[in-house]
């Protein structure tokens, strides 16, 4: 199976919080919503399944929800 091409999903800096991003980049709409999702375990980043919800990323760093991909950029 193909993956997807990661949508570039500018910040502002060099890192954010995993649950900030996933509302900051549209992809769940609440912080309970990136909770739930987070610890559910139907979050990646960088294709390793995350809990933490407030793991830093850094620049480059490709999140992954319900087969889609967005990857942190400047």
């Amino acid at each position: 199976m193909t993956r997807p091409a990661p949508q570039d999903v500018p910040v502002g800096s060099d890192s954010i919080r995993l649950s900030a991003f996933l509302k900051f980049a549209g992809i769940l709409d609440s912080g309970g919503d990136a909770k739930e999702a987070i610890i559910d375990g139907y979050v990646t980043v960088n294709d390793e399944v995350e809990r933490r919800r407030g793991r830093q990323l850094q620049l480059g760093d490709v999140v992954g929800f319900e087969g889609r991909a967005f990857r942190v950029q400047a």
